[in-house]
């Protein structure tokens, strides 16, 4: 006799000395699924499996709508089965399941698995969803719920299941852009199953100790010992033998047990379950609403049979989403986050993009993310939560902590491609130095799987151990959502203390893992400014219509808000019956803030996103429009009434900006009220060529309204003159050697500040600024000239331009100008470029009488495939350094590439401005929609539009018309009227035609501030007034910043009645008390380099209007 079962044939096969890799291709051949399933530990999975149990009702819901539970319901079900197919792509279906327990599964815990390599929710039959279900054959695969824990013979269950038609990881790839939108999905399984679960869980320990042996380093002990325990379990292992299975089973748990650390940890790794789910991306907004409902349903399923288990989730307008869909569930979130569970975090509306958002939508991000947490929550979140942004603003660290976040996390700066961020924790430093304490997950990722790999690596690349000996570890499926699974769970636990890895793991609170690491961190490193993100530079221009829609979206809402204000606060003795549209604001802004989302306005997301990025745009644009007319309407009408009857006809125009203004503005004529005379003696000194009436506006005070006749012209007026003049031109032969002499035309424009010169071909060859006399451009070179550079990224199409795109370019087609308007207010030449054998471009050269600025109107037909389209300005300035716009201040970055941290900035983000400047003179490049930049030398670069196909292949395939300027000015940056100037080529004045009477002309001024580099950007009715509206009776936010990095104290003048001015943060939360002085009229407020300021004011009645 042999022994009992526990002993071997032999006593020494254990023995032999065992080759590293044929016995780790052992290891994984005893797990794998395929070639030997049949007799390696996937037989030990199951005890019992049974489809027979299980029936099916199905009801394809029409025209790929997704409706509700109560709306399913009443679908007209049909019977089906596995093997069927459903789709197409983004089809619903809705299953009615009735499933009859047999008497094999007495007594067992019973699963109900359903798979069709798509995702699903399981619904009560009384409409409350259980969990997420994620189909396939992938490491995402989580396909089955817990039926019942002890099954009774004869037991029935029924309820429903919502299947998507499409994967978790969406409908398109980066490598596939063309979404196969007629894709059907086969129903492969929708059994009722008994799992083993002593060979589940030794198939848990098994790849543990296969991580082990290939994710920890040789020479480590616990390597060796998981490599030969790992082979000892294989040698243990019987197939269809029970005993076996529990002796193999007993040796894994052995070796965990043996391997318990006691005592202090050198490294402490908090980790907490996340599912960053992208608002969109490749999936519509409308599917991310069911993947947020699906993914956070599962974490609660786990939160109820595991109290240690810790979740966070961000974006407030994904919670919003599942509090309308899922209101039990949102009710569940909220118990468990009393639980300690559920962690909202992040404090944002979504996880935006930070780049290209203007600085008072960034504030409005955590405005209505803040106020949606508390609201919901109880509490504000502390912790700003970004991890997958593309980039991080130099002015965050400020704003986030007048948010109440003085916590940073991030993980996507672990992506650059050229150099090695030097920090994993430290202080982070904004450009008023602010600071918020900053942490990046060592892991290096935000979908940790829980594998021995990740959390070594949360060790060995920490780079700050010297200073901490703490990190956080994120955990779960993520982008498409789903979140952790239960072995990603069970292994976490398995790893939390192993002697012979580097680290102890416990689940957190990141809120609380921030203030551990506050208290117990010591002397961390301080980095100043912006956190450049060194890939992902083409999102600065890609999808072009995108990013000139968010920028007209923040001007417009802006407006509305500053008119809205006034009306509000603005009677005149007449009776007012304007109302704040606050609500309609709030919508308005959601939706805006909606498309700043991470994916959607750097313009890397599929087609059916800008399908609907472009209709909320478009109500932004036609509300938002409807709100202004109502508000200027109301101002002017009550400003009017105080005035006297209007019998004359003149043209008011509104300066929202906060320094004085003088343009030429174009009148409809359409507008003007027929039958009545015109006030002033002068006629119009131009038309447009479409017929509009130009009127020369001067000296439109800050914050304020002025009244024009249709003909003005101020004395000392100066026009703006245009001649055609040949120029000696040499070019030389064919043969390389003769120069031939002739004759080219030119286009000399000239105003009461600048001699331009321009080209047959529309380019710049001289732009002389008279005041500073000093030439713009480069000898011998042009500006204005079309460039078009070959774009062909590493991998991410839609996201990256690289830096050998540099490389390849060509001028681009020419086409010859001609003069459509030749003065005395304006000059334009139009030229149409054919660019390329698809492509067109047109440009309206626009030179006015009333400043230096060359304007470019721009029209480009554009179809390209994988080419970038840039201008060119060479321009005739010394400086190692270039200034750009970004969100309430800017940005300094070098114009030559001496250290890979330089030649990394090839392409860099800024707003309405970049500015070159030497002692004495500079020029500017403005713009009113485009964000990408790349300066090298004396040469500016404006990127105007890209041509990726993936992952939407008709990306910029288009119309596009915009703005962009040149704008030469003496002195420095510091010394100029950059600032005010692009904010005005953006802000443009406000004309409203309007009768008036002679004798009392309206002219207003509402708000003066005393010093040029303190801005005045919003006037608004605060979120939560103390004060009914009414009466001119406001509370009233005032929000101002500092341009250009000095300091001083403002006086702040305007027309209200100031009862009390207090200082308040973003949120609005009032703080310290304003000098008020003038009897109610002027506020005192000091201001720091880069602060944001914000005022409160409560008002009281009656503006005191000023008369000419």
């Amino acid at each position: 006799m042999l022994g009992n079962n526990s002993q071997r044939l032999t006593t020494n096969l254990n023995t032999l000395q065992k080759h590293r890799d044929i016995t780790l291709a052992r290891f994984d051949k005893f797990v794998q699924r395929g070639q030997f399933e049949d007799v390696n530990l996937n037989t030990c999975l199951w005890k019992k499996r049974n489809s027979e149990a299980v029936s099916l009702l199905v009801y394809a819901v029409p025209d790929l709508k997704r409706i509700s539970f109560q709306e399913a319901i009443k679908g007209d079900y049909k019977p089906t089965s596995v093997g069927s197919w459903f789709g197409p792509t983004l089809a619903t279906f809705w299953f009615k399941v009735s499933i009859v327990i047999p008497p094999s599964f007495a007594d067992e815990e019973v699963l109900f698995e359903f798979d069709a390599s798509n995702e699903a929710m399981i619904w009560t039959s009384d409409g409350r969803p259980v969990t997420g279900l994620t189909g396939g054959g992938e490491d995402d695969r989580h396909a089955d719920y817990v039926l019942t824990n002890k099954a009774k013979p004869g037991e029935k269950f029924e309820f429903y299941v919502e299947m998507a038609c499409n994967f978790r990881g969406g409908i398109a790839g980066d490598r596939d852009p063309r979404p196969d939108m007629n894709r059907n999905w086969k129903l492969e399984t929708a059994d009722i199953t008994v799992r083993n679960k002593v060979g589940s869980s030794l198939f848990l320990y098994f790849k543990t100790l296969i991580q082990l042996v290939k994710e920890t380093p040789e020479e480590w002990q616990i390597n060796a010992d998981a490599l030969y325990h790992a082979d000892s379990i294989i040698n243990a292992f019987r197939l269809n033998n029970e005993s076996a299975l529990q002796e193999a089973h007993d040796l894994a748990i052995k070796f965990f047990a043996e391997r318990k650390k006691e005592g202090r940890a050198l490294h402490e790794i908090n980790a907490v379950g996340n599912c960053h789910i992208d608002t969109a991306w490749l999936w519509p907004f409308d599917e991310t609403k069911r993947k947020a409902g699906r993914s956070w349903a599962r974490q609660i399923m786990f939160m109820k049979s595991n109290p240690k288990f810790t979740f966070t989730a961000s974006q407030a307008q994904q919670f919003a989403w599942v509090e309308e869909l899922y209101p039990t569930l949102f009710d569940e979130m909220k118990e468990f986050t009393r639980k300690g569970q559920f962690h909202p975090i992040g404090g944002t509306w979504v996880e935006m993009d930070c780049n290209m958002p203007s600085g008072e939508a960034l504030c409005r991000q955590f405005l209505h993310g803040q106020r949606y947490f508390e609201s919901r929550f109880g509490k504000r979140c502390t912790v700003f939560w970004l991890p997958d942004t593309f980039g991080y603003s130099a002015q965050l660290p400020q704003i986030s902590n007048s948010a109440g976040m003085k916590y940073f996390f991030t993980q996507k700066i672990g992506w650059n491609n050229i150099n090695r961020f030097p920090h994993t924790t430290f202080k982070w430093a904004g450009l008023d130095n602010s600071e918020v304490l900053t942490h990046f997950t060592p892991a290096d990722t935000y979908v940790g799987q829980c594998n021995v790999g990740e959390l070594v690596k949360s060790v060995h690349n920490n780079k700050d151990k010297a200073y901490s000996n703490k990190s956080i570890y994120l955990y779960g499926n993520g982008d498409g959502g789903g979140g952790p699974l239960a072995h990603m769970i069970d292994r976490l636990e398995i790893l939390s203390s192993v002697e012979g890895l580097p680290a102890t793991v416990k689940n957190c609170d990141p809120a609380e893992f921030y203030k551990e690491l506050e208290a117990s961190s010591r002397d961390l490193n301080r980095w100043k400014g912006e956190l450049y993100f060194e890939l992902h530079r083409g999102t600065y221009t890609s999808h072009g219509l995108i990013k000139k829609y968010n920028r007209k979206s923040e001007i417009l809402l802006r407006e509305v808000e500053f008119l809205s204000t006034l009306a509000l606060a603005n009677p005149h003795g007449g009776t007012n019956n304007f109302s704040y549209p606050q609500a309609e604001l709030d919508r308005l802004w959601k939706l805006v803030l909606l498309n700043q989302f991470h994916d959607v306005l750097p313009g890397s997301s599929i087609k059916l996103v800008y399908d609907d990025a472009i209709r909320f745009y478009e109500d932004v644009e036609k509300t938002g429009t409807k709100l202004k007319e109502e508000a200027l309407k109301a101002l002017m009408g009550s400003m009017a009434a105080a005035k006297g009857r209007g019998t004359s006809q003149a043209v008011a125009v509104i300066n929202t900006t906060s320094w004085p203004l003088t343009d030429v503005v174009e009148v409809d004529m359409a507008q003007l009220t027929a039958g009545t005379e015109l006030y002033g003696a002068s006629t119009w000194q131009q038309f447009s060529k479409g017929g509009q009436a130009l009127v020369y506006v001067d000296e439109i005070n800050t914050g304020s309204v002025k009244t024009f006749a249709l003909g003005n012209k101020p004395a000392g007026f100066v026009p703006v003159t245009v001649k055609q003049v040949l120029v000696p031109y040499s070019h030389t032969n064919a043969d390389g050697f003769v120069t031939v002499e002739s004759e080219t035309k030119i286009f000399v424009i000239e105003n009461n500040f600048v001699r331009v010169k321009i080209d047959q071909n529309g380019r710049l060859i001289s732009l002389f600024d008279r005041e500073a006399d000093h030439e713009s451009i480069a000898p011998d070179q042009l500006g204005n000239v079309f460039k078009i550079f070959e774009d062909i990224p590493t991998a991410w199409d839609a996201w990256d331009v690289e830096v050998y795109h540099l490389e390849k370019g060509w001028d681009a087609g020419v086409g010859v100008a001609v003069v459509e308007e030749a003065g005395p207010l304006r000059v334009v030449l139009n030229v149409k470029h054919p660019l390329s054998s698809t492509s067109t471009l047109e440009q309206r050269i626009i030179i006015t009488a009333a400043d230096a600025k060359i304007d470019f109107e721009t029209k480009v037909d554009w179809h390209e495939n994988r080419v970038i389209l840039k201008v060119e300005f060479p321009l005739n300035i010394n400086s190692d350094y270039a200034t750009y716009e970004t969100q309430f201040g800017y940005i300094q970055r070098p114009t030559h590439y001496n250290t890979s941290w330089d030649l990394a900035r090839f392409e860099v983000c800024g707003h309405r401005y970049a500015d070159l400047s030497e002692y004495g003179f500079g020029v500017a490049l403005f713009n009113d929609c485009k964000y990408g930049y790349s300066t090298k030398g004396g040469v500016m670069r404006m990127s105007l539009l890209r041509s990726p196909k993936g992952p939407d292949d008709t990306t910029d395939m288009e119309v596009h018309t915009f703005r962009y300027a040149l704008y030469p000015h003496k002195g420095t940056f510091l010394e100029s009227n950059v600032v005010e100037k692009a904010y005005q080529y953006n802000e443009r004045p406000i004309v409203h035609p309007t009768l008036v009477n002679p004798s009392a002309l309206i002219s207003s001024e509402f708000f003066t501030v005393s010093h040029r580099n303190f801005v005045l950007d919003t006037v608004k009715v605060a979120e939560d007034p103390r004060v009914s509206g009414k009466d001119g009776q406001v509370d009233v936010v005032l929000r101002f910043y500092e341009a250009y990095g000095g300091r001083g104290v403002a006086r702040v003048d305007t027309l209200f009645n100031i009862k009390e001015a207090r200082f308040c943060n973003i949120l609005e939360d009032l703080q310290d008390n304003v000098v008020i002085e003038d009897g109610g009229k002027s506020l005192v407020v000091p201001f720091g380099p880069f602060k944001v300021v914000s005022v409160r004011l409560l008002i009281g009645k009656r503006l005191r209007m000023t008369l000419d």
